[in-house]
Protein backbone atom coordinates (compact mmCIF):
# COMPACT_ATOMS: atom_id res chain seq x y z
CA UNK A 1 0.00 0.00 0.00
CA UNK A 2 1.48 3.35 -1.02
CA UNK A 3 1.52 6.49 1.12
CA UNK A 4 -0.98 8.07 -1.26
CA UNK A 5 -3.37 5.14 -0.89
CA UNK A 6 -2.85 4.96 2.86
CA UNK A 7 -3.65 8.63 3.44
CA UNK A 8 -6.55 8.77 1.02
CA UNK A 9 -4.61 11.41 -0.89
CA UNK A 10 -5.63 10.62 -4.46
CA UNK A 11 -8.63 12.98 -4.29
CA UNK A 12 -11.11 10.65 -5.98
CA UNK A 13 -14.02 12.61 -4.50
CA UNK A 14 -12.27 15.97 -4.59
CA UNK A 15 -11.86 17.14 -8.21
CA UNK A 16 -11.68 20.71 -6.91
CA UNK A 17 -8.23 20.18 -5.41
CA UNK A 18 -7.05 16.90 -6.87
CA UNK A 19 -3.83 17.38 -8.81
CA UNK A 20 -3.45 20.98 -7.72
CA UNK A 21 -0.22 22.46 -6.36
CA UNK A 22 -2.08 23.02 -3.08
CA UNK A 23 -2.83 19.30 -2.85
CA UNK A 24 0.85 18.52 -3.10
CA UNK A 25 1.74 21.26 -0.61
CA UNK A 26 -0.65 19.82 1.99
CA UNK A 27 -0.13 16.10 1.44
CA UNK A 28 0.99 13.70 4.15
CA UNK A 29 4.44 13.88 2.59
CA UNK A 30 4.40 17.66 2.79
CA UNK A 31 3.41 17.53 6.45
CA UNK A 32 6.19 15.05 7.14
CA UNK A 33 8.64 17.37 5.39
CA UNK A 34 7.40 20.28 7.51
CA UNK A 35 7.67 18.32 10.75
CA UNK A 36 11.23 17.36 9.91
CA UNK A 37 12.03 20.96 8.89
CA UNK A 38 10.68 22.13 12.24
CA UNK A 39 12.85 19.65 14.15
CA UNK A 40 15.98 20.48 12.17
CA UNK A 41 15.43 24.22 12.62
CA UNK A 42 15.02 23.77 16.37
CA UNK A 43 18.43 22.15 16.64
CA UNK A 44 19.97 24.80 14.38
CA UNK A 45 18.48 27.62 16.45
CA UNK A 46 19.88 26.14 19.64
CA UNK A 47 23.26 25.64 17.98
CA UNK A 48 23.24 29.27 16.83
CA UNK A 49 22.81 30.33 20.46
CA UNK A 50 25.51 27.94 21.68
CA UNK A 51 23.09 25.63 23.46
CA UNK A 52 23.94 22.49 21.48
CA UNK A 53 27.03 21.51 19.48
CA UNK A 54 27.10 22.58 15.86
CA UNK A 55 27.79 18.97 15.01
CA UNK A 56 24.39 18.04 16.47
CA UNK A 57 22.65 20.44 14.13
CA UNK A 58 24.57 18.97 11.20
CA UNK A 59 23.69 15.43 12.24
CA UNK A 60 19.99 16.27 12.48
CA UNK A 61 20.07 18.07 9.13
CA UNK A 62 21.53 14.97 7.53
CA UNK A 63 18.94 12.69 9.13
CA UNK A 64 15.79 14.61 8.15
CA UNK A 65 15.36 12.96 4.78
CA UNK A 66 11.63 12.19 4.42
CA UNK A 67 12.45 9.06 2.47
CA UNK A 68 13.87 7.50 5.62
CA UNK A 69 10.53 7.60 7.43
CA UNK A 70 7.45 5.41 6.97
CA UNK A 71 4.38 7.68 6.88
CA UNK A 72 1.98 4.77 7.28
CA UNK A 73 3.78 3.48 10.37
CA UNK A 74 3.94 6.96 11.85
CA UNK A 75 0.20 7.39 11.35
CA UNK A 76 -0.56 4.10 13.07
CA UNK A 77 1.79 4.81 15.97
CA UNK A 78 0.40 8.33 16.40
CA UNK A 79 -2.69 6.81 18.00
CA UNK A 80 -0.75 5.90 21.11
CA UNK A 81 0.10 9.51 22.02
CA UNK A 82 -2.54 11.31 19.98
CA UNK A 83 -0.19 13.05 17.54
CA UNK A 84 2.47 12.08 14.96
CA UNK A 85 5.31 14.04 16.57
CA UNK A 86 5.93 11.49 19.32
CA UNK A 87 6.74 8.54 17.02
CA UNK A 88 8.57 10.84 14.60
CA UNK A 89 10.89 12.10 17.34
CA UNK A 90 11.64 8.50 18.32
CA UNK A 91 12.51 7.59 14.73
CA UNK A 92 14.51 10.77 14.15
CA UNK A 93 16.47 10.29 17.36
CA UNK A 94 17.38 6.80 16.22
CA UNK A 95 18.36 8.07 12.76
CA UNK A 96 20.64 10.76 14.21
CA UNK A 97 22.52 8.23 16.30
CA UNK A 98 23.60 7.79 19.87
CA UNK A 99 26.06 10.71 20.03
CA UNK A 100 23.76 13.48 18.89
CA UNK A 101 20.34 11.86 19.30
CA UNK A 102 19.84 13.44 22.75
CA UNK A 103 19.78 16.90 21.10
CA UNK A 104 16.76 16.04 18.95
CA UNK A 105 13.60 17.86 20.08
CA UNK A 106 15.40 19.08 23.19
CA UNK A 107 13.22 21.31 25.36
CA UNK A 108 10.25 21.24 22.99
CA UNK A 109 6.83 19.70 23.32
CA UNK A 110 4.87 17.94 20.59
CA UNK A 111 2.60 20.90 20.03
CA UNK A 112 5.59 23.17 19.38
CA UNK A 113 6.63 21.04 16.45
CA UNK A 114 3.13 20.30 15.17
CA UNK A 115 2.04 23.94 15.28
CA UNK A 116 5.24 25.11 13.63
CA UNK A 117 4.96 22.47 10.92
CA UNK A 118 1.36 23.53 10.34
CA UNK A 119 2.50 27.11 9.86
CA UNK A 120 5.11 25.95 7.37
CA UNK A 121 2.52 23.98 5.42
CA UNK A 122 0.13 26.93 5.52
CA UNK A 123 2.84 29.34 4.35
CA UNK A 124 3.75 27.13 1.41
CA UNK A 125 0.11 26.63 0.46
CA UNK A 126 -0.71 30.35 0.77
CA UNK A 127 2.19 31.22 -1.52
CA UNK A 128 0.49 29.08 -4.18
CA UNK A 129 -2.91 30.65 -3.50
CA UNK A 130 -1.42 34.14 -3.80
CA UNK A 131 0.16 33.26 -7.14
CA UNK A 132 -3.18 32.05 -8.51
CA UNK A 133 -5.01 35.08 -7.14
CA UNK A 134 -2.49 37.16 -9.07
CA UNK A 135 -3.35 35.29 -12.27
CA UNK A 136 -7.05 35.81 -11.65
CA UNK A 137 -6.64 39.50 -10.93
CA UNK A 138 -4.68 40.08 -14.11
CA UNK A 139 -7.25 38.21 -16.22
CA UNK A 140 -10.09 40.23 -14.71
CA UNK A 141 -8.24 43.50 -15.23
CA UNK A 142 -7.96 42.68 -18.94
CA UNK A 143 -11.65 41.81 -19.15
CA UNK A 144 -12.70 44.97 -17.30
CA UNK A 145 -10.61 47.20 -19.56
CA UNK A 146 -11.71 45.46 -22.75
CA UNK A 147 -15.41 45.60 -21.82
CA UNK A 148 -15.41 48.95 -20.03
CA UNK A 149 -18.35 50.12 -22.15
CA UNK A 150 -20.00 46.82 -23.06
CA UNK A 151 -23.62 47.24 -21.95
CA UNK A 152 -25.59 44.41 -20.41
CA UNK A 153 -28.69 44.03 -18.26
CA UNK A 154 -28.18 44.65 -14.58
CA UNK A 155 -30.12 42.14 -12.52
CA UNK A 156 -31.54 42.56 -9.02
CA UNK A 157 -33.54 39.88 -7.22
CA UNK A 158 -33.18 37.75 -10.39
CA UNK A 159 -34.94 40.30 -12.64
CA UNK A 160 -33.71 42.88 -15.14
CA UNK A 161 -33.18 46.16 -13.31
CA UNK A 162 -31.28 48.90 -15.17
CA UNK A 163 -28.40 48.59 -17.64
CA UNK A 164 -24.83 48.15 -16.45
CA UNK A 165 -21.59 47.16 -18.18
CA UNK A 166 -19.67 43.94 -18.16
CA UNK A 167 -16.54 45.98 -17.51
CA UNK A 168 -17.97 47.15 -14.17
CA UNK A 169 -18.98 43.60 -13.27
CA UNK A 170 -15.47 42.29 -14.02
CA UNK A 171 -13.95 45.20 -12.11
CA UNK A 172 -16.11 44.27 -9.13
CA UNK A 173 -14.93 40.68 -9.30
CA UNK A 174 -11.35 41.91 -9.42
CA UNK A 175 -11.90 44.11 -6.39
CA UNK A 176 -12.99 41.08 -4.38
CA UNK A 177 -9.96 39.12 -5.57
CA UNK A 178 -7.68 41.96 -4.49
CA UNK A 179 -9.40 42.06 -1.09
CA UNK A 180 -8.72 38.33 -0.78
CA UNK A 181 -5.12 38.83 -1.87
CA UNK A 182 -4.52 41.55 0.69
CA UNK A 183 -6.01 39.54 3.55
CA UNK A 184 -4.14 36.42 2.55
CA UNK A 185 -0.83 38.28 2.19
CA UNK A 186 -1.19 39.80 5.65
CA UNK A 187 -1.90 36.42 7.20
CA UNK A 188 0.96 34.83 5.27
CA UNK A 189 3.44 37.36 6.64
CA UNK A 190 2.21 36.92 10.21
CA UNK A 191 2.36 33.11 10.45
CA UNK A 192 4.41 32.38 13.60
CA UNK A 193 6.56 29.59 14.90
CA UNK A 194 5.56 27.89 18.12
CA UNK A 195 8.21 27.23 20.74
CA UNK A 196 7.33 27.28 24.42
CA UNK A 197 7.80 23.87 26.00
CA UNK A 198 5.40 21.78 28.01
CA UNK A 199 3.18 24.52 29.47
CA UNK A 200 4.24 27.61 27.56
CA UNK A 201 6.95 28.86 29.93
CA UNK A 202 10.16 27.88 28.05
CA UNK A 203 11.31 26.39 31.37
CA UNK A 204 12.99 23.33 29.87
CA UNK A 205 15.30 25.46 27.74
CA UNK A 206 16.49 27.23 30.89
CA UNK A 207 17.03 23.87 32.52
CA UNK A 208 19.21 22.88 29.57
CA UNK A 209 21.38 25.93 30.07
CA UNK A 210 19.81 28.77 28.08
CA UNK A 211 20.62 32.07 29.79
CA UNK A 212 17.75 33.77 27.98
CA UNK A 213 15.18 31.16 26.90
CA UNK A 214 12.91 33.90 25.57
CA UNK A 215 15.45 34.53 22.78
CA UNK A 216 14.93 31.04 21.38
CA UNK A 217 11.60 31.63 19.57
CA UNK A 218 13.16 34.53 17.64
CA UNK A 219 16.15 32.41 16.63
CA UNK A 220 13.77 29.61 15.68
CA UNK A 221 11.66 31.98 13.57
CA UNK A 222 14.75 33.18 11.70
CA UNK A 223 15.66 29.62 10.80
CA UNK A 224 12.24 28.99 9.27
CA UNK A 225 11.50 32.45 7.81
CA UNK A 226 8.33 32.65 9.90
CA UNK A 227 7.22 35.30 12.38
CA UNK A 228 8.29 35.30 16.03
CA UNK A 229 5.25 35.31 18.33
CA UNK A 230 4.96 37.74 21.21
CA UNK A 231 3.67 34.94 23.43
CA UNK A 232 3.32 31.18 23.14
CA UNK A 233 0.00 30.42 21.44
CA UNK A 234 -0.70 26.85 22.51
CA UNK A 235 -4.17 27.95 23.60
CA UNK A 236 -4.18 31.44 22.06
CA UNK A 237 -5.21 30.36 18.57
CA UNK A 238 -5.23 33.67 16.72
CA UNK A 239 -2.97 32.34 13.92
CA UNK A 240 -5.44 29.54 13.20
CA UNK A 241 -8.43 31.88 13.34
CA UNK A 242 -6.68 34.29 10.98
CA UNK A 243 -6.06 31.46 8.54
CA UNK A 244 -9.69 30.41 8.79
CA UNK A 245 -10.86 33.93 8.10
CA UNK A 246 -8.68 34.72 5.11
CA UNK A 247 -9.29 31.32 3.51
CA UNK A 248 -13.05 31.45 3.97
CA UNK A 249 -13.13 34.99 2.59
CA UNK A 250 -11.02 33.97 -0.41
CA UNK A 251 -13.34 31.06 -1.15
CA UNK A 252 -16.33 33.38 -0.97
CA UNK A 253 -14.72 36.03 -3.18
CA UNK A 254 -13.95 33.45 -5.85
CA UNK A 255 -17.37 31.90 -5.34
CA UNK A 256 -19.04 35.20 -6.24
CA UNK A 257 -17.31 35.10 -9.63
CA UNK A 258 -18.29 31.46 -10.09
CA UNK A 259 -22.00 31.89 -9.36
CA UNK A 260 -22.22 34.89 -11.67
CA UNK A 261 -20.59 32.89 -14.46
CA UNK A 262 -22.87 29.94 -13.77
CA UNK A 263 -25.91 32.19 -14.06
CA UNK A 264 -24.78 34.08 -17.13
CA UNK A 265 -23.68 30.92 -18.95
CA UNK A 266 -27.06 29.20 -18.66
CA UNK A 267 -28.36 28.06 -22.04
CA UNK A 268 -31.23 30.55 -21.98
CA UNK A 269 -28.91 33.45 -21.08
CA UNK A 270 -25.60 32.68 -22.77
CA UNK A 271 -23.90 36.01 -22.09
CA UNK A 272 -20.73 34.22 -20.93
CA UNK A 273 -19.17 30.82 -21.45
CA UNK A 274 -16.16 29.00 -20.11
CA UNK A 275 -13.24 28.66 -22.45
CA UNK A 276 -13.38 24.89 -22.37
CA UNK A 277 -16.42 23.34 -20.76
CA UNK A 278 -16.64 19.83 -19.40
CA UNK A 279 -18.52 17.00 -21.01
CA UNK A 280 -21.45 14.91 -19.86
CA UNK A 281 -21.51 11.13 -19.47
CA UNK A 282 -24.97 11.00 -21.07
CA UNK A 283 -25.46 14.08 -23.27
CA UNK A 284 -22.90 14.59 -26.04
CA UNK A 285 -23.99 18.16 -26.75
CA UNK A 286 -23.15 19.57 -23.33
CA UNK A 287 -20.20 21.81 -22.42
CA UNK A 288 -20.68 22.20 -18.70
CA UNK A 289 -19.13 25.16 -16.80
CA UNK A 290 -16.98 22.85 -14.72
CA UNK A 291 -14.43 25.36 -13.42
CA UNK A 292 -17.22 27.58 -12.10
CA UNK A 293 -18.97 24.58 -10.59
CA UNK A 294 -15.88 23.49 -8.67
CA UNK A 295 -15.19 27.01 -7.40
CA UNK A 296 -18.80 27.38 -6.28
CA UNK A 297 -18.58 24.04 -4.47
CA UNK A 298 -15.45 25.20 -2.66
CA UNK A 299 -17.17 28.40 -1.58
CA UNK A 300 -19.95 26.35 -0.01
CA UNK A 301 -17.56 24.05 1.88
CA UNK A 302 -15.16 26.65 3.21
CA UNK A 303 -17.38 28.37 5.81
CA UNK A 304 -18.13 25.10 7.57
CA UNK A 305 -14.45 24.16 7.71
CA UNK A 306 -13.62 27.61 9.03
CA UNK A 307 -16.32 27.24 11.69
CA UNK A 308 -14.49 24.25 13.20
CA UNK A 309 -11.31 26.30 13.41
CA UNK A 310 -13.11 29.21 15.05
CA UNK A 311 -14.62 26.75 17.52
CA UNK A 312 -11.14 25.64 18.50
CA UNK A 313 -10.44 29.10 19.92
CA UNK A 314 -12.16 27.75 23.02
CA UNK A 315 -9.06 25.88 24.21
CA UNK A 316 -8.72 25.20 27.91
CA UNK A 317 -5.67 25.48 30.20
CA UNK A 318 -2.12 25.86 28.85
CA UNK A 319 -2.44 22.95 26.47
CA UNK A 320 -5.86 21.75 25.28
CA UNK A 321 -7.33 18.28 24.99
CA UNK A 322 -9.24 18.04 21.75
CA UNK A 323 -9.44 21.66 20.60
CA UNK A 324 -5.94 21.56 19.11
CA UNK A 325 -6.44 18.10 17.64
CA UNK A 326 -9.73 19.15 16.04
CA UNK A 327 -7.94 21.75 13.91
CA UNK A 328 -5.64 19.53 11.89
CA UNK A 329 -7.95 17.94 9.33
CA UNK A 330 -10.31 20.90 8.67
CA UNK A 331 -7.35 23.27 8.29
CA UNK A 332 -5.72 20.99 5.75
CA UNK A 333 -9.07 20.55 3.98
CA UNK A 334 -9.53 24.33 3.94
CA UNK A 335 -6.05 24.94 2.52
CA UNK A 336 -6.66 22.33 -0.14
CA UNK A 337 -10.16 23.50 -0.95
CA UNK A 338 -9.16 27.14 -1.35
CA UNK A 339 -5.94 26.24 -3.14
CA UNK A 340 -7.90 24.21 -5.66
CA UNK A 341 -10.49 26.97 -6.04
CA UNK A 342 -7.76 29.54 -6.67
CA UNK A 343 -6.31 27.34 -9.40
CA UNK A 344 -9.73 26.83 -10.99
CA UNK A 345 -10.61 30.52 -10.75
CA UNK A 346 -7.40 31.44 -12.56
CA UNK A 347 -8.18 28.98 -15.35
CA UNK A 348 -11.79 30.16 -15.47
CA UNK A 349 -11.05 33.85 -15.80
CA UNK A 350 -8.14 33.40 -18.20
CA UNK A 351 -10.37 31.45 -20.58
CA UNK A 352 -13.69 33.21 -20.02
CA UNK A 353 -15.55 34.11 -23.21
CA UNK A 354 -17.79 37.18 -23.29
CA UNK A 355 -20.67 37.51 -25.77
CA UNK A 356 -21.50 41.23 -26.13
CA UNK A 357 -24.04 40.65 -28.91
CA UNK A 358 -26.12 38.46 -26.62
CA UNK A 359 -25.91 41.05 -23.87
CA UNK A 360 -27.12 43.66 -26.35
CA UNK A 361 -30.06 41.47 -27.40
CA UNK A 362 -31.05 40.92 -23.78
CA UNK A 363 -31.24 44.64 -23.14
CA UNK A 364 -34.39 44.59 -25.26
CA UNK A 365 -36.12 41.67 -23.55
CA UNK A 366 -38.36 43.97 -21.52
CA UNK A 367 -39.35 46.03 -24.59
CA UNK A 368 -37.66 49.13 -23.25
CA UNK A 369 -38.78 48.92 -19.63
CA UNK A 370 -35.18 48.52 -18.54
CA UNK A 371 -34.82 52.31 -18.89
CA UNK A 372 -38.06 53.21 -17.08
CA UNK A 373 -36.07 54.66 -14.18
CA UNK A 374 -34.40 57.13 -16.53
CA UNK A 375 -37.66 58.01 -18.22
CA UNK A 376 -39.29 58.70 -14.89
CA UNK A 377 -36.55 61.15 -14.00
CA UNK A 378 -36.35 62.78 -17.43
CA UNK A 379 -40.10 63.19 -18.00
CA UNK A 380 -40.87 64.58 -14.54
CA UNK A 381 -39.79 68.13 -15.48
CA UNK A 382 -41.83 67.88 -18.71
CA UNK A 383 -45.05 66.34 -17.42
CA UNK A 384 -44.79 66.74 -13.69
CA UNK A 385 -43.64 64.00 -11.35
CA UNK A 386 -47.04 62.50 -10.58
CA UNK A 387 -48.18 62.50 -14.21
CA UNK A 388 -44.89 61.03 -15.43
CA UNK A 389 -45.19 58.15 -13.00
CA UNK A 390 -48.83 57.57 -13.91
CA UNK A 391 -48.05 57.58 -17.62
CA UNK A 392 -45.11 55.18 -17.38
CA UNK A 393 -47.02 52.79 -15.12
CA UNK A 394 -49.81 52.59 -17.69
CA UNK A 395 -47.43 52.20 -20.61
CA UNK A 396 -45.55 49.44 -18.80
CA UNK A 397 -48.76 47.43 -18.61
CA UNK A 398 -49.44 48.04 -22.28
CA UNK A 399 -45.99 46.82 -23.38
CA UNK A 400 -46.94 43.44 -21.93
CA UNK A 401 -50.52 43.29 -23.12
CA UNK A 402 -49.97 44.73 -26.60
CA UNK A 403 -46.47 43.29 -27.20
CA UNK A 404 -45.14 46.66 -28.29
CA UNK A 405 -42.04 48.54 -27.23
CA UNK A 406 -42.07 51.37 -24.77
CA UNK A 407 -40.49 53.58 -27.44
CA UNK A 408 -43.44 53.00 -29.79
CA UNK A 409 -46.02 53.74 -27.13
CA UNK A 410 -44.26 56.88 -25.96
CA UNK A 411 -44.13 58.21 -29.52
CA UNK A 412 -47.94 58.07 -29.67
CA UNK A 413 -48.51 60.03 -26.48
CA UNK A 414 -50.07 63.46 -27.22
CA UNK A 415 -48.44 65.03 -24.16
CA UNK A 416 -44.99 64.14 -25.43
CA UNK A 417 -45.77 65.29 -28.94
CA UNK A 418 -46.74 68.65 -27.50
CA UNK A 419 -43.39 68.81 -25.70
CA UNK A 420 -41.79 68.81 -29.14
CA UNK A 421 -38.02 68.86 -29.49
CA UNK A 422 -37.55 68.80 -25.72
CA UNK A 423 -37.93 65.01 -25.67
CA UNK A 424 -35.47 62.81 -27.59
CA UNK A 425 -37.11 59.41 -27.39
CA UNK A 426 -34.30 57.63 -29.25
CA UNK A 427 -31.79 58.77 -26.65
CA UNK A 428 -34.06 58.25 -23.65
CA UNK A 429 -34.98 54.69 -24.58
CA UNK A 430 -31.50 53.46 -25.59
CA UNK A 431 -30.25 51.16 -22.81
CA UNK A 432 -26.62 51.64 -23.89
CA UNK A 433 -26.96 55.34 -23.04
CA UNK A 434 -28.08 54.67 -19.51
CA UNK A 435 -25.11 52.99 -17.86
CA UNK A 436 -24.50 55.91 -15.52
CA UNK A 437 -20.93 56.19 -14.23
CA UNK A 438 -20.10 52.54 -14.96
CA UNK A 439 -17.13 53.50 -17.12
CA UNK A 440 -15.73 55.94 -14.58
CA UNK A 441 -16.20 53.44 -11.76
CA UNK A 442 -14.43 50.77 -13.81
CA UNK A 443 -11.50 53.11 -14.44
CA UNK A 444 -11.32 53.94 -10.76
CA UNK A 445 -11.34 50.28 -9.80
CA UNK A 446 -8.55 49.49 -12.26
CA UNK A 447 -6.30 52.09 -10.64
CA UNK A 448 -5.98 49.77 -7.63
CA UNK A 449 -2.86 47.65 -7.73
Amino acid sequence: MTAVEYGGEAGLLAPGWSGSPAASATSDGAYLRALLDAEAALTRAQAALGLVPAEAAAAVAEAVDPGRFDIGALAERARAGGNPVIPLVADLTKAVGAEYGPYVHRGATSQDIMDTATMLVAARALDLVLADLGRTERALARLAAEHRDTPMPGRTLTQHAVPTTFGLKAAGWRSLVLDARDRTARVRESLPVQLAGAAGTLAAFGAYGAADPAALPEAYARELALAAPLLPWHTLRTPIADLAGCLAFTAGALGKIAVDVLTLSRTEIGELSEGSGGGSSAMPHKANPVRSTLVAAAARRAPQLAAVLYGSLVAEDERPAGAWHAEWEPLRDLLRTVGGAARDAAELTEGLRVHPQVMQQHLGLTDGLIVSERLSAELAPVLGRARAKQLLTGLARRTHSEHRTLRELLAEEPELKEAGQGVDLDDLTDPARYTGSAGVLTDRALERR
